[in-house]
């Protein structure tokens, strides 16, 4: 019987070692796991005192164990947890209830700064010691709390620009096309509710944008990320077309489209080219009345700036500019030599080789033309090329003394045909030089007087045309 009673106690004490070893072992399962989970975690005693807190509490909150354990959690970090809405929680709610989630707590810690906390508490009991406690979890949610707001102020902002745009904007599916979204500007623009938009396709409101196969437009337009159609027809609910430049930009699983009412921009482009015809046709007749006036003052300078006139069209031309430059360069050409108006006809028909005082009244004219043409009204600069004709490219010229790329190209032009034409033509004080003695001029000196460019254009053009000055208006 001895033996029994023995045998008996061996087995509780044996049962009772395996039951505490089995209990410490979950014990320090629970708390490998607790170490591990990246939340902070505090466990507190039934009176809110610390038992135990993870790695991450210590970390996140900038404390110690030594500061931590044993202590009541108010008194934390320098009385810095003695916050009302976590006395709250643990003081009001939770003796009430066994769990509570999510309680979102809001401080400025002293020294981590402002924090958004999420807190989930729980009471346990341990059997082992008899004691209740509450297991505290705390997710810091300050960074998420930020990217909220700055979302929800990116939306806002998006929306009232959406509202207020002065486009029309629909947002339709990318798999089917339906419209999801419209602004008020779109029902303005078309006359359709936004009822009447919303679960229709772009065709049913009007819109005749034709995209061919919808799906390929739209997988390049996922690569682009933006498209657009310029004039494109839309049809207003009663029946009114307008011209409208429509843009698609790639929204993730929609597509926004901006639509733009360009009608009165082509109304006012219409105007303004009928404006600058009319401007052009005024300059024309004020050129020509010039023309006239020179023609009946001076027959010999009205034919030379004719000529070199048609010259200097035929060098730009060769040189690949484009129409309305070289209809300025033509109608400067045409009266370069307006500023002569000033100068004695005895002077301009002298049949003797000019003094040196003739010679710099003559040179005068060039600032004389541009006194003259300096307040018409032009698209073209007329006055500063004339101003420029007598300039050469290493600044040998006159008045100014410019060079290079300070003359401008109509009056480097210019330079060329005029030389050109002068060389050629009867002079009364001397005879015609001759083709070829022009075109050695102009080649030798090309680059240091006269623009390479202008001069390889011009004896490019006589190789082709028989150079006959007097018929060169075809």
């Amino acid at each position: 019987m001895k033996d029994d009673n023995k045998t008996n106690r061996q087995l509780v004490h044996e049962l009772t070692e395996l039951l505490s070893q089995k209990a410490e072992e979950a014990l320090c399962y629970a708390e490998s796991i607790v170490e591990t989970v990246r939340e902070p975690l505090l466990i507190l005693d039934a009176n809110l005192r610390t038992i135990s807190a993870n790695r991450s509490f210590y970390k996140t909150f900038n404390v110690t164990p030594g500061e931590t354990i044993g202590r009541l959690i108010y008194d934390l970090g320098n009385k810095q947890w003695d916050i009302p809405k976590l006395r709250q929680l643990l003081e009001g709610v939770l003796p009430e209830k066994q769990v509570f989630d999510d309680f979102e707590v809001a401080h400025n810690f002293q020294d981590i700064g402002h924090k958004i906390m999420l807190l989930n508490a729980r009471q346990i009991y341990r059997k082992d010691i008899g004691a209740e406690m509450i297991l505290v979890a705390i997710e810091d949610i300050t960074e998420h709390k930020r990217l909220e707001d700055l979302l929800a102020e990116a939306e806002g902002r998006y929306r009232r620009v959406f509202e207020t745009a002065s486009d029309g904007i629909v947002f339709f599916e990318q798999r089917e096309g339906n419209i999801t979204h419209a602004n008020s500007a779109i029902e303005k623009m078309l006359g359709y509710t936004k009822k009447e938009i919303i679960g229709n396709k772009l065709r049913d409101i009007g819109v005749l944008l034709d995209m061919g196969d919808l799906q390929t437009t739209l997988q390049m337009l996922v690569k682009s990320g933006i498209s657009n159609y310029d004039a494109i027809p839309v049809r207003t609910k009663s029946g009114q077309h307008i011209d409208t430049d429509i843009y698609l930009a790639n929204r993730a699983r929609l597509v926004q489209c901006n639509i733009h009412d360009i009608s009165s921009r082509i109304q006012a482009e219409e105007t303004l080219q009928q404006t600058l015809e009319s401007l052009r046709s005024a300059v024309r007749s004020t050129i020509q009345v010039i023309i006239s006036t020179v023609e009946a003052r001076d027959p010999y300078t009205a034919g030379h700036q004719r000529r070199s006139a048609d010259l200097a069209r035929a060098i730009a031309t060769e040189m690949k500019l484009s129409q309305d430059r070289i209809e300025g360069i033509r109608i400067a050409c045409s009266i370069h030599d307006l500023g002569k108006l000033s100068i004695p006809a005895e002077i301009l028909s002298k049949p003797r080789k000019l003094t040196e005082d003739e010679f710099s009244l003559i040179k005068e004219h060039a600032r004389k033309g541009y006194d003259i043409l300096k307040n018409v009204e032009s698209s073209w600069p007329l006055a500063e090329i004339v101003y420029q004709h007598h300039e050469r490219m290493d600044g040998s010229g006159y008045p100014r003394n410019l060079k290079g790329d300070e003359i401008l190209m109509e009056a480097r032009i210019l330079a060329v045909s005029d030389i050109v034409e002068a060389m050629a033509s009867h002079r009364p004080y001397r005879a015609a030089l001759g083709i070829d003695a022009v075109l050695k001029e102009i080649d030798d000196n090309r680059g240091i007087l006269y623009d390479p460019e202008a001069v390889d254009a011009c004896l490019n053009y006589s190789g082709k045309k028989v150079f006959n000055l007097k018929v060169l208006d075809d």
